[in-house]
């Protein structure tokens, strides 16, 4: 075997294969893609509520909306976590001194009662927050 920079072979030998088998390279990426599309539903979770159906338009969501959710039992949700309704008005206190001006929407399930949303909107109104609205889901047109 010669050292002058080429490849030579020995009698008998098969060519040296000059391209790539990608074939393994997609069977991954395929079942990669299977797994991502399973566990999206996982992570990506919200209260499961009903909203009442009205006659509106949606606002889009600005950069500074905080999310309280009600759920039927009258559960208590700030940004999709669990909280207590006594605690609300120390945790909107929190979030104001982190952002003065925030939008507060309130999504709250048709069948729910209405105290959670008084005790929501009188600690709103303590805390100065006028920027306070009801999420509500499209009615169907006839």
């Amino acid at each position: 075997m010669a050292m002058n920079g080429t490849l030579e072979r020995e009698e008998g030998e098969e060519p040296l294969m000059a391209t790539i088998n990608t074939t393994p390279l997609v069977d991954v990426m395929l079942v990669l893609l299977i797994i991502f599309l399973i566990t999206i539903p996982v992570v990506i979770h919200t209260v499961p509520i009903q909203l009442p159906r009205e006659n509106s338009q949606p606002d889009p969501a600005r950069p500074h909306t905080l999310h309280l959710t009600v759920d039927q039992s009258g559960g208590l949700y700030l940004e999709q976590q669990a909280l207590p309704l006594e605690q609300i008005k120390p945790q909107l206190q929190r979030v104001l001194q982190a952002n003065p001006h925030p939008i507060v929407q309130i999504r709250g399930d048709y069948r729910a009662h209405f105290k959670p949303f008084a005790q929501i909107l009188q600690a709103c109104k303590d805390l100065g927050l006028s920027q306070v609205s009801f999420v509500t889901e499209p009615s169907a047109t006839p």
